[in-house]
């Protein structure tokens, strides 16, 4: 069983994966608002509320990537259920890059270490009759992962619906080329293969969509269907991307999403604070 849970502000989609008592959460929502720099857990408890109906065990809760247009909500699974976190073996590379750009000193692990799990591709979880098999497609970041479990996919942010398209590649440690092949071996699965999307941006304002198949992607998918080659794609995301602005969340989801969700440290005063870089005058 599937259940999904959608963010308003953020177009952001999480889910609830389950069979039996056993249960997985997949890229979860912290709520944020910019205005007041307040965080909740709307999202999370909605999903926490369908867990609870129905007395499911959540053993893991997985990160596709590090986000960064909305703040994860692994804390929330860990701390309500004992959940385990769980992200790509890569993350460390993104962690890297942004320890530098945020100036967060030598003493901030760049391995991972806050997550519990790393995963590499092939790599399998167990929660009851649930296997969830790591599927490296990388391109949107270095070290983004796919969760198959049985006939689906959870693609968190490669593809988007077909009347979308796909992730931009323009971040740090992004590439189209990446991108084009990990989208080519979502392809290769059966086409009644289903796909689960992690943000739906619902174009031209039409009702919320979440599931496609692969047989459907390769179809119509607008920025890349089973006739787009490699470099026309590349060409395309470079066009495209270049118009893009930086997402609304950027500067306060990474940082908080490299620490596995956690906010920085409190200061003296017992108040926790982002970081948000001035760009340089021009």
């Amino acid at each position: 069983m599937i259940q999904h849970f959608f963010d308003e502000q953020t177009f952001s989609l999480m889910y609830v994966v389950h069979d039996g008592k056993a249960a997985v959460v997949i890229d979860p929502v912290r709520n944020y608002e910019p205005s007041g720099s307040r965080v909740a857990w709307r999202t999370c408890e909605e999903a926490a509320a369908y867990i609870d109906a129905r007395g499911l065990s959540v053993a893991y809760v997985l990160d596709s990537h590090i986000h960064a247009d909305h703040l994860t909500g692994l804390p929330f699974f860990k701390q309500r259920y004992g959940a385990r976190s769980v992200i790509g073996r890569g993350t460390g590379t993104v962690q890297e890059v942004f320890r530098k750009l945020y100036n967060l000193g030598d003493g901030f692990p760049i391995d991972a270490r806050q997550f519990d799990l790393l995963l590499d591709d092939g790599d399998v979880l167990q929660a009851g009759s649930l296997r969830i098999e790591a599927l490296a497609t990388p391109g949107h970041t270095p070290a983004h992962l796919s969760w198959r479990v049985d006939d689906a996919i959870f693609v968190g942010d490669t593809l988007f619906m077909p009347d979308y398209g796909t992730a931009r590649c323009d971040f740090p440690g992004g590439d189209a080329g990446r991108l084009y092949d990990s989208i080519q071996r979502l392809y290769g699965f059966a086409d009644r293969t289903r796909l689960f999307t992690g943000h739906d941006y619902r174009p031209g304002g039409r009702a919320l969509r979440w599931e496609s198949t692969v047989g459907e992607q390769k179809e119509s998918n607008v920025q890349l269907d089973a006739r787009t080659t490699r470099d026309e794609y590349i060409a395309f995301r470079k066009r495209r991307d270049a118009q893009l602005g930086t997402p609304a969340l950027f500067w306060q989801a990474v940082q908080v999403n490299i620490r596995a969700g956690e906010l920085p440290e409190p200061e003296a005063n017992g108040r926790a604070y982002l970081k948000i870089p001035v760009a340089p005058v021009d």
